[in-house]
């Protein structure tokens, strides 16, 4: 398990024991959280549930439907 240090203000120091007191975790379990949710790689499970919830969402043909039409690239 690696280590690091980390410096910070008086009021953030504060804060941070403030918050993680109030989580009833350490200072380092704390952080290590907001780390590990920042470095996530998927949706969480309440976002990927949403998908397909919206019954009159319209289809991609819709959507591009008033886009008009592409033009060919002039060089």
């Amino acid at each position: 398990m690696g280590q690091i240090t980390i410096y910070l203000d008086d009021e953030l120091e504060v804060r941070l024991r403030a918050a993680a007191a109030q989580e009833k975790v350490s200072r380092s379990s704390w952080i290590a959280s907001l780390v590990r949710e920042r470095l996530r790689d998927e949706w969480p499970e309440e976002v990927r549930a949403l998908a397909g919830s919206w019954k009159d969402f319209p289809d991609l043909s819709e959507i591009r439907a008033d886009l008009g039409t592409d033009v060919r690239e002039c060089l």
